[in-house]
């Protein structure tokens, strides 16, 4: 059976594989541009990214090369297929994974970006060897046999729905900011079925923005931003019995923004400070 955590404090590590080819055939005349940080967003809800790796013959897709390197993805070239009479890319990315799955036993979760039903026995090998295997691709190019291999995968048109929007009245753009990365982080945790924890919304926001600091939004504690997010009427709180600390047990579309009160732990110090960058 596949494992689902074993990094530290129960953190997937996860190796991402991405078959560009298979997913040009998916978004070519797609209106909506696609986005790889929409992709790696959701990733990283689900633990760290160590490996990021697409395969193409990239002088076809010249375009998207600047973006790519921007995300930190490694760009293998793969000859035209003129020039090798098959799917060099497929065999590569297979060849990589299963390497990886050999050498690297901190690697618990491999990504498979691609809709390709050829990759079906690498998903079954990866999970023999007691991988747990997301798959991620478009619709229109994504094999049934290979969604159904998965222990989970992610159409990308799931993704560009989910555009969750903050009211007008949840307060300044250094507040609205930090809300937004908080309500996301704690979808994302509920999402997964587990309990959305402070100190776990925290490390989620923290792996998608690693210099996130609630300081840097005016608050001395992370519970008081998560207070005055349910002020807001973003999202709704209970304390945990076991652990004393805050949950967030819904998140909710949004709210009229209430008059500060004192708050469980306290209310903040001055006016709120700028946002840090990063």
């Amino acid at each position: 059976m596949a494992t689902t955590t074993s990094g530290r404090d129960g953190e997937r590590n996860l190796a991402v594989y991405i078959d560009f080819e298979n997913l040009a055939l998916g978004f070519e005349g797609n209106r909506n541009q696609f986005d790889i940080g929409r992709v790696l967003d959701r990733l990283l809800e689900k633990g760290k990214v160590i490996v990021k790796v697409a395969y193409a013959d990239w002088s076809r897709f010249r375009n998207f090369t600047k973006v790519l390197h921007e995300h930190g993805i490694a760009l293998t070239e793969i000859p035209k297929r003129s020039m090798t009479g098959k799917n060099s890319a497929d065999i590569r990315l297979v060849v990589d994974a299963m390497d990886m799955s050999y050498s690297k036993d901190h690697i618990d979760t491999f990504v498979i970006v691609s809709g390709d039903s050829d990759f079906s026995p690498l998903v079954a090998k990866l999970k023999e060897n007691g991988k747990y295997v997301i798959g991620l691709g478009m619709r229109q190019s994504t094999s049934k046999l290979l969604a159904d291999h998965c222990d989970e995968f992610i159409f990308y048109e799931e993704l560009e729905a989910e555009s969750p929007s903050l009211p007008t009245s949840s307060g300044s753009g250094d507040e609205k900011e930090a809300f937004a990365l908080l309500v996301d982080a704690a979808r994302a945790i509920i999402r997964e079925n587990e309990l959305a924890l402070a100190s776990r919304i925290k490390e989620t926001i923290k792996r998608k923005r690693p210099s996130f600091s609630e300081s840097g939004y005016g608050y001395r504690s992370f519970s008081e931003l998560m207070e005055d997010a349910e002020e807001a009427g973003l999202v709704e709180l209970k304390v945990d019995d076991l652990s004393g600390t805050l949950v967030v047990t819904k998140v909710k579309g949004g709210g009229r923004r209430r008059g500060r009160r004192g708050g469980r732990g306290g209310g903040k110090s001055g006016g709120k400070v700028a946002a840090k960058s990063g």
